[in-house]
């Protein structure tokens, strides 16, 4: 994100999420993929064509969805999102893309479009085919919910997506500028499966302001880069994995250059941030929220480094689950991580207190400062003093219920 000497605009959080900016409804229903009988399928759509832009998951073994996006982002003319809960639809060759296609193209048809301008994300257990039959006789309806005038429809859009997620995730902020006032709002989902770069989760981003898609494929790869990308909950990259940015422009503002472009990913930024910090909170089985925020490094790639590398420590975070001030682990984290750092300037704090300096613990009460880490939200703050750089990651505590979870998921 750039930073500006005196800004001319102001980002302030409403409640809400992607219908929260103009010309945006969702719906959701129950088509009968899961067992739950819970609500899992959503759909998004735009009165107005979108310029859209993504970020993918960097596994190789991928779902049909994903290709799908992939494929036809950026682009200035998308109309619709659906997702599915309780089935990733991949792993499934030949049928899954045709399954894929067959979703987008039943959406296009109520919408009086093409196939491409859909958008399909799905999310849920590896390796079986899609109950298309319940998945079909859903679409109409699915269709028809979100023409209701529901306050509430973005929300249940973002329930239905979830899968070991145990609350529903999503934010908004109100954007003025110069130029205008526009709106921004998203949600997520995701629980387990979290890792750099992205991880089992789907975000969703809406906005009314007007972006090219060249300039929003740009701002949307800087920025997942900044937020999703320094994310983990437990080291696994999954199949389905995507962050898609909708911009309808039916403010009319522009965020195209100058200030206004500056202002609009600033507000991607915090939204994403936000959204970060929400999967993090609810990790399979985790207590706490842990972010680690490391500042004064030579380069974002350094700072990037060290941040990621303590967060994906297992030792780092079973030693905050049991609140123990382990500051060692931490440290072992950052020698390794490949970030440069000053022996002579490097200061390491938890929860505030100083542990650790130029290369020489320092005496502080551990059992005062275990009693700290019993929080909601531990902090991990880092300065690796060599320059002017920063960066921050999402992370949570490694438990035993997150064991349990996924030692029974798929039975």
């Amino acid at each position: 994100m750039t930073a500006t000497k005196s800004k001319t605009w102001k980002i302030k959080d409403i409640k809400g999420g992607i219908t929260s900016a103009q010309g945006f409804r969702a719906g959701a229903v129950t088509a009968g993929i899961k067992a739950s009988k819970k609500a899992d399928c959503g759909l998004i759509i735009s009165d107005f064509p979108c310029c859209c832009a993504g970020a993918f998951t960097t596994n190789a073994v991928r779902a049909a969805s994903v290709d799908w996006c992939e494929r036809l982002l950026p682009s200035k003319s998308i109309r619709a999102v659906f997702c599915n809960s309780g089935n990733a639809n991949a792993c499934t060759g030949k049928q899954g893309i045709a399954d894929t296609k067959k979703i987008a193209l039943d959406i296009a048809k109520l919408l009086d479009s093409e196939k491409e301008v859909v958008l399909v994300a799905q999310t849920g257990v590896i390796g079986h085919f899609l109950p298309m039959d319940k998945i079909g006789k859903s679409i109409p309806g699915l269709v028809n919910n979100t023409k209701k005038s529901v306050a509430n429809s973005g929300a249940d859009f973002a329930r239905a997506i979830m899968t070991t997620d145990t609350k529903m995730k999503e934010c908004s902020f109100t954007v003025s500028t110069k130029s205008g006032t526009f709106l921004i709002g998203g949600c997520t989902k995701g629980s387990g499966m979290i890792h750099p770069n992205m991880a089992t989760m789907l975000a969703f981003i809406t906005t009314d302001a007007k972006i090219s898609p060249q300039n929003l494929n740009l701002v949307v790869k800087k920025t997942v880069n900044k937020t999703f990308n320094n994310l983990t909950v437990d080291g696994d990259t999954s199949t389905n994995d995507m962050v898609l940015v909708l911009a309808n422009g039916a403010t009319g503002v522009s965020v195209n250059q100058g200030d206004p472009l500056l202002a609009f990913e600033e507000a991607l930024y915090k939204v994403c941030e936000v959204l970060c910090q929400k999967i993090a909170e609810d990790g399979e089985g985790a207590t706490k929220r842990v972010e680690i925020n490391v500042c004064k490094a030579a380069s974002f790639e350094d700072a990037k480094k060290a941040a990621k590398a303590i967060a994906n420590s297992n030792l780092v975070k079973t030693a905050l689950f049991g609140n123990d001030p382990n500051w060692g682990r931490i440290l072992c984290a950052i020698g390794y991580s490949g970030a440069i750092f000053s022996k002579e300037n490097i200061v390491l704090r938890l929860c505030g207190t100083t542990v650790f300096k130029s290369m020489r613990p320092v005496v502080f009460d551990a059992k005062k400062l275990s009693n700290l880490m019993k929080k909601p939200v531990v902090h991990i703050d880092v300065a690796l003093g060599t320059g002017k750089e920063s960066a921050v990651a999402h992370t949570c505590d490694l438990t035993y219920d997150y064991i349990k979870i996924n030692a029974e998921y798929h039975t």
